[in-house]
């Protein structure tokens, strides 16, 4: 969600290349596209609003209403919805135990909505308080391990609590983020989305040229590459990026 959509566009298209085309939510969303794939959606925020410029994952349910149930039985927090679209889709965004914003989606989505893989984002990344509670209560609200089609696989690597779907990595839950109250985002329990780039050093430039800042210093893994940024209204992601091959 973000207040300027026109600028918003703009940053993303600088940065990580997306075209953007009309969402069937109506004229204040947008889709972004990547090689045709859609990555993202984009909305604008009524400029009545308080509420902070930022990125949301949303997760595809069966049944919203079902779902939403499940997260206040668990004493996560509805804060909007379950709404239906004219479009078709209904939805809510919620909060989890430790306050950590999300989002369900129940209906339309097609088989190009995920993470992981392509030029979809690479991953998504659950900063909270305990990533095991955590991955109890997203199980249990999401379905997560339970063996049905398409369902997601949870596991234990590298000290985070990892999510697969076939096969491949699409979620983290880190732990250790104990301050719920705070006034400083990234010191509050979240969900934190990380999308690839093809070059990082270039992608640091475009952020930089068109607005944006650098929250990190760049790390590095044995394979990656990463830089957490900030776009112009506010909102924080990482981008990452293949580390190149030693000669």
């Amino acid at each position: 969600m973000a207040r300027d959509l026109q600028r918003t566009q703009e940053f993303y298209g600088a940065v990580l290349g997306w075209k953007f085309r009309p969402a069937r939510l109506g004229d204040a969303f947008t889709v972004a596209e990547l090689d045709g794939v859609p990555v993202a959606g984009i909305g604008a925020l009524a400029g009545d609003l308080t509420v902070a410029v930022t990125w949301t994952p949303y997760f595809a349910v069966d049944d919203a209403d079902v779902t939403a149930d499940r997260i206040r039985e668990r004493s996560g927090t509805i804060a909007v919805g379950p709404v239906s679209f004219a479009s078709g889709g209904r939805g809510a965004v919620a909060a989890d135990r430790d306050g950590a914003v999300f989002g369900i989606w129940e209906g339309g989505v097609s088989a190009d909505w995920r993470v992981g893989r392509g030029p979809s984002p690479a991953w998504l990344e659950l900063r909270t308080r305990d990533a095991f509670e955590a991955a109890i209560f997203y199980g249990e609200v999401l379905e997560w391990a339970t063996g049905r089609p398409g369902c997601c696989e949870v596991g234990y690597e590298d000290d985070q609590v990892v999510l697969r779907q076939a096969g491949e990595p699409v979620a983290r839950l880190n732990g250790g983020v104990a301050d719920a109250a705070s006034h400083v985002p990234e010191s509050r329990p979240r969900w934190h989305v990380y999308f690839r780039v093809p070059d990082l050093d270039e992608a640091i430039d475009a952020v930089t040229a068109a607005g944006g800042t650098t929250l990190s210093t760049i790390v590095s893994s044995t394979t990656e590459r990463w830089v957490t940024v900030r776009d112009p209204e506010g909102a924080m992601l990482t981008l990452t990026a293949t580390r190149p091959t030693e000669p």
